[in-house]
């Protein structure tokens, strides 16, 4: 009887790891999802899920973006960032509008750091953008540098004029540069970038733009496309994405099954659309 039970409890225990192994292989797709990728791969052919206005968890509905973490966000498979800094004190405050966070610049860099050591196939690409206040580029400039310099951060960075081929870019965060001081890939450089960010424009007049940038991501490939598909035009954020991101959804897995190379897809809310992030990154 002892040996029966013994055998049994083997047989349930080799079951509920099977049961279990798909979803540790999806996690682990979400986490390592570039390692799927060669090191010449350049940048601007992958399709990539990002966050818009990334650290905007607190404030109220109007304020508020995102429901995750930053290491939430990179561990479901998000690798675009779009950080939002604040000049305060000789730091970045991270802000959306004139709503604090809850976090400073270095506390984004962390996260980044601990994701990206854990998973050194991965890289980050951060748009880093002054918000809510007016100080000159080279203050936002200076304030960079000594996180970098005198705060120790610039070897999780990757900068340089151009963008990386994915192998250079492993195991770093890439800069794109929305603010005049700071060095690295212009985020207005139209030769290089191509930006759909029509963010005052309601769900249905949004939709068709977010769709017609998708087609010139894979009709015209050689620029970094970056299709935003969050809007806050008269509803919140939230009850916007929840209008269009079941939409994109649709609209990946049926019409553009088969494209590749969409670019960076930033959202808000990406979380509350299962699928949404797994199904962006099967356009790879």
């Amino acid at each position: 009887m002892d040996r029966r039970r013994f055998l049994a409890g083997a047989v349930a225990a080799s079951t509920a790891v099977l049961v279990g192994a798909p979803s540790a292989r999806a996690a682990a797709s979400t986490q390592d999802w570039m390692a799927g990728h060669g090191d010449p791969t350049p940048l601007q052919r992958l399709t990539i899920p990002g966050t818009h206005d990334s650290g905007a968890r607190f404030g109220g509905p109007w304020s508020a973006c995102q429901n995750t973490t930053i290491a939430q966000q990179l561990d479901s498979g998000i690798r675009f960032l779009d950080i939002r800094c604040r000049v305060t004190g000789g730091s970045f405050a991270i802000h959306h509008g004139s709503s604090y966070q809850n976090m400073m610049f270095g506390d984004v860099l962390v996260a980044c750091a601990n994701f990206l050591a854990a998973h050194p196939s991965e890289t980050v690409l951060m748009r880093v953008k002054q918000e809510y206040s007016s100080d000159s580029d080279a203050t936002f400039r200076a304030i960079f540098d000594d996180y970098l310099d005198n705060r120790g951060w610039r070897p999780l960075f990757r900068i340089g004029d151009r963008l990386p081929t994915l192998g250079e870019a492993r195991g770093k965060v890439v800069l794109i540069a929305d603010n005049g001081g700071l060095p690295g890939l212009k985020w207005w450089d139209g030769g290089a970038i191509a930006i759909q960010d029509d963010w005052n424009a309601v769900p249905d007049a949004k939709y068709p733009k977010i769709e017609a940038h998708f087609r010139a991501a894979v009709e015209q490939p050689g620029k970094l496309y970056i299709n935003f598909v969050s809007t806050s035009a008269y509803l919140p954020p939230r009850w916007n994405s929840d209008n269009l991101n079941p939409r994109v959804h649709r609209f990946l897995d049926g019409t553009a099954s088969g494209w590749k190379g969409l670019g960076i897809v930033p959202m808000d809310f990406p979380n509350t659309r299962s699928g949404l992030v797994e199904s962006l990154i099967r356009h790879n």
